[in-house]
């Protein structure tokens, strides 16, 4: 039996990081069931869906119970009014967790664990006891403004949810043959950061040695290629993009570029997982870059149409992106060194 039946973590977790964790577990070792309130506000830049999720990647404990709400009222702790805001909010969203759990009589808490000197007047107003947690941030020497401020200085003090949530990912882009692979990984080699390889070549590799196992004389050129197919490319793809926690992730091509390359062998645009948005795509031009066979590829009389199609797609898409044509590296390097100067804060929006 623990010492506390009920917990609760209250904050803004913007963005979470290692003095956020070390509190949450401080309370998750000595209560029955923790409670972790994410209060939002509707003006900053982190989704509060973001940190939710990067919170609960990181606490799978079941005991352990991440809420996420929007808390737009003023902070001004001289003020009762104002207090009672923030209280009654505080209870509204503990009564969710008690109706989502079946049993809403569950829902006061019976102590508060808080880094903050707030804390103190919040248990007593929610009639808990209430536990310091390393207000000095002598344990976790982190600040949430800190994270904003700086967070490559501070990329150390997140935990690898929030890493991969906040770590930019650029995508290379192109018609077969237009360079993607080579240019993407000097920008990895360059930046110092992860390189991804297209998987679609790698599958194509597998393919090719399960239909020899059939018929020894298979080819590329015999493979006959399925929805299937594509579905597992974006979503092996998308998959090693994002287990990267570094600042910055270099990819050769990316979910939403096996759609393309879909409607390329299959005829039409297959209807697949595609991922989540990058930071940046970066196209190759065909244009003035010669077509190199190298016993896979088929496609040298498609390149133009499939520029423009990827031209078109990313323009739909609404995303950030950048054609290159002349001086594709210095260009590259240009382009990433100020998205790498922009507010890190700013999540990836996610695409079904």
């Amino acid at each position: 039996m623990k010492e506390f039946e009920h917990a609760l973590v209250l904050g803004k977790f913007y963005p979470p990081h290692n003095g956020h964790h070390h509190l949450i577990e401080t309370a998750a070792s000595r209560s029955e069931r923790t409670t972790v309130t994410v209060l939002a506000a509707s003006a900053e830049t982190i989704p509060l869906e973001h940190r939710v999720r990067w919170l609960t990647e990181t606490h799978p404990d079941p005991s352990i119970r991440i809420i996420g709400d929007l808390d737009d009222h003023p902070m001004d702790f001289e003020s009762d009014e104002i207090w009672n805001l923030h209280v009654e909010l505080t209870r509204a969203v503990l009564a969710r967790r008690a109706i989502a759990d079946g049993d809403p009589s569950k829902a006061p808490v019976d102590v508060v664990f808080s880094s903050e000197k707030y804390g103190e007047e919040l248990a007593q107003r929610l009639g808990a006891q209430h536990v310091l947690v390393d207000l000095d941030r002598l344990t976790h020497p982190v600040s949430g403004t800190a994270v904003r401020t700086d967070p490559l200085a501070n990329w150390h003090h997140l935990a690898p949810a929030t890493q991969r949530g906040l770590g930019r990912k650029v995508v290379v882009v192109g018609a077969e043959s237009t360079g993607t692979t080579t240019l993407s990984k000097q920008l990895a080699e360059h930046f110092d950061a992860p390189w991804i390889p297209e998987y679609g070549r790698e599958h194509t590799e597998h393919k090719l040695r399960a239909a020899r196992a059939f018929d020894t004389e298979a080819t590329v050129d015999s493979l006959v290629w399925t929805l299937g197919d594509f579905e597992d490319v974006a979503r092996e793809q998308e998959r090693r993009i994002h287990a990267e926690t570094a600042p910055l992730v270099v990819a050769d091509n990316d979910a939403f570029a096996a759609t393309v390359w879909g409607e390329r062998y299959l005829g039409f645009r297959p209807n697949v997982f595609r991922g989540t948005e990058p930071h940046l795509y970066l196209l190759t031009d065909h244009v003035g870059v010669p077509f190199e066979q190298d016993g896979w590829r088929d496609g040298e009389h498609l390149r133009e149409w499939m520029t423009g199609l990827f031209e078109q797609e990313l323009a739909a898409r609404g995303v950030p992106w950048l054609k290159l044509t002349e001086d594709r590296f210095a260009t590259a390097v240009t382009e990433i060194e100020r998205l790498m100067r922009q507010d890190v804060t700013r999540g990836s929006r996610t695409r079904a």
